[in-house]
């Protein structure tokens, strides 16, 4: 046995998995390989701290009908107390099995079995690990574009694939290209597991984020809300955990330098950042910058803004990204009302005396 001891060792070793799960696999496949060249209506068992194989077999009564089955799972009790004086019909004999004396089938067997049981415990281990990072930066290489346009790249010990989908638009890249992405989808399939990931999730955006600004990543400034259409613009929510730190001139950096190299690994996508209120009217006043708001009503989750005639083309931004993302970031459904403009207002009647007047001299 010390030597499936040592085959235990080299396999939780070499594969980076935990002995005590590699030692349950072990011991199943060792109870399957038994079943299989001894018959599966026989019972088994592994020794957890010898790892020896034990099978178990039932004492009867002398007169018990099923001893006449031949059934090596029964003993009767006259010949089990040979063996054990003080032993009582129901109590359970055990015997050490050793698979090694019977021959080349039983090892080839158990190999297949080993080989079986310890692949599925490798892939469960790595199938745990990627779904717990979900929504994690991973870093690979490009090893494959496909006639669609989707990538696959090796990251660590697995191949994962970016869809064409979930590329910024204008990007694209070739064998050997070294790319960022976050995991958006873990599953299995009949291939194995499928890692999906993706460069459009917003989540990519706040994991670069997260790497670029140490004050995030040190918890000074928390990313509550980020929204995106990718390669075009993008607004992040942010909120400062210490009075000494500004969320947003923290994030954006000395002379932009910060948000400009995530902006440039976004194939030049513009990133406002944008100081986090609970008050939804201020929070949405300032997610439709750099449009000047004049007032905002909230109707359960509509919020109704007032903005003058000048702001509004700036409010609902080119193609209506602006007051899209607003709408994306805020969680609101926002319905621009244009303003009267007081000036201009004043100016018309001031217009309009001076033409009554004429029409009087």
């Amino acid at each position: 046995m010390e030597k499936i001891t040592d085959i235990i060792q080299s396999i939780a070793n070499e594969k980076n998995l935990n002995l005590d799960d590699v030692k349950d696999k072990v011991t199943q496949a060792l109870i399957n390989t038994a079943k299989r060249i001894y018959g599966q209506q026989y019972e088994f068992f592994v020794d957890p701290k010898s790892l020896k194989l034990y099978q178990k077999i039932l004492v009867l009564d002398d007169d018990d009908e099923r001893l006449k089955e031949e059934n090596e799972q029964f003993l009767s009790l006259s010949k089990a107390r040979k063996e054990a004086a003080d032993i009582e019909v129901g109590d359970e004999l055990t015997y050490e099995c050793s698979l090694e004396n019977l021959g080349r089938t039983a090892v080839n067997t158990l190999h297949k079995e080993l080989e079986y049981h310890v692949q599925k415990l490798l892939e469960e281990t790595i199938y745990k690990k990627y779904k717990d990072m979900l929504g994690a930066m991973v870093f690979g290489t490009v090893v494959r574009v496909d006639s669609e346009d989707n990538t696959y790249i090796e990251i660590d010990e697995l191949r994962a694939f970016l869809p064409r989908k979930n590329r910024i638009k204008g990007e694209f890249f070739k064998v050997g290209d070294v790319i960022k992405a976050v995991i958006r989808k873990v599953y299995m399939d009949k291939n194995g597991i499928r890692i999906e990931l993706s460069r459009t999730s917003p989540k990519f955006l706040e994991a670069l984020l997260e790497a670029e600004v140490p004050e995030i990543k040190d918890g000074l400034v928390s990313i509550i809300a980020s929204a995106r259409i990718p390669g075009e613009r993008a607004k992040v929510a942010l909120i400062s955990n210490s009075a000494n730190v500004d969320c947003v001139g923290a994030t954006v950096g000395s002379k932009g330098v910060r948000i400009n190299a995530i902006s440039k690994e976004l194939n030049g996508e513009n990133i406002d950042c944008i100081e986090y209120s609970n008050e939804a009217a201020i929070f949405i006043t300032r997610a439709l910058a750099p449009a000047i708001v004049n007032s905002v009503s909230i109707e359960d989750k509509k919020a109704i803004v007032g903005i003058s005639s000048e702001q509004k083309s700036k409010a609902i931004g080119k193609n209506g990204i602006n007051i899209r993302l607003a709408s994306m970031i805020s969680s609101y459904e926002i319905e621009l009302k244009e303003l009267q403009d007081n000036k201009k207002q004043d100016n018309e009647e001031a217009m309009k005396n001076l033409e009554n007047l004429f029409k009087n001299i």
